[in-house]
C-alpha cells in the first residue's frame, strides 16, 4: 500500500511546515492593526495574534458610558476580525493558495 513512500520526506515536510507556522506566528505578533470608531473617538490596536495591545479613548466619551461601550465594542471587534483575517491569509499563503478553511 505504501510502496515507494519515503517516510523521511514526510517528516521533513512536516518539520518544514511547523517551522513556517512558528515564523508566521512571530510575524503576526509583530503586525499591528489600528481601528478607529466614532470618528476617531475610540482607537484600538491589536497585534496579528489577536491580542489587544492599546486602547485610546477621547476624554469627551468619559461622561457617556453607553456611547463609550458601543464604540469600544465596535472597535475591538473590528480589530480582532482584522487579525483573524490576517491569520487566514498567511495560512493560505503557507499552503500555496489551497484553502483549508473551506470558504473565502
Amino acid at each position: 500500500m505504501f510502496d515507494g513512500f519515503d517516510m523521511s520526506k514526510m517528516q521533513d515536510m512536516i518539520q518544514n511546515m511547523q517551522e513556517k507556522a512558528k515564523e508566521l506566528e512571530e510575524k503576526s505578533k509583530a503586525t499591528t492593526f489600528r481601528v478607529k470608531s466614532g470618528g476617531g473617538l475610540v482607537e484600538v490596536v491589536s497585534n496579528g495574534a489577536g491580542e489587544i495591545v492599546d486602547i485610546t479613548i477621547d476624554d469627551s466619551l468619559l461622561e457617556d458610558k453607553d456611547s463609550l461601550q458601543i464604540l469600544l465594542i465596535s472597535a475591538v471587534n473590528d480589530a480582532l476580525k482584522m487579525a483573524e483575517d490576517n491569520k487566514k491569509t498567511q495560512a493560505l499563503n503557507m499552503f500555496g493558495g489551497l484553502n483549508p478553511f473551506g470558504n473565502k
